[in-house]
């Protein structure tokens, strides 16, 4: 790793982005103390990248609707046969936010 002051860099750039393409890693000061880093970009990828490792086999009845006692379930309520799927996300409703009073004006 190199410190170089600014002014150096502006009279010879192209020297230091050769040694950077080589692999150092350039500091760059204002006065003596570092302000910047020149350094290398990584491995720009030239085609898309895979998605995904191994292929999913996805079952037919994946997006079938659950049953009633399935989704019962999950608002805990008990499953007694009885449809309650419909009633249950009202539990879960936020109560109503309480109104705020007019800002005083001068």
């Amino acid at each position: 790793m190199k410190m170089v002051n600014i002014n150096v860099i502006k009279a010879r750039l192209s020297e230091f982005v050769d040694l950077v393409e080589q692999g150092e890693t350039i500091v760059i000061c204002r006065r003596n103390r570092p302000v910047a880093e020149l350094r290398a970009l990584g491995v720009v990828r030239t085609e898309p990248r895979p998605l995904g490792g191994t292929p999913i086999d996805v079952p037919a009845g994946f997006f079938e609707p659950l049953p009633d006692d399935v989704i019962a379930g999950f608002y805990g309520a008990q499953t007694s046969g009885a449809s309650t799927a419909a009633a249950a996300p009202e539990r879960f409703a936020s109560p109503p936010r309480p109104r705020r009073k007019p800002r005083a004006t001068r």
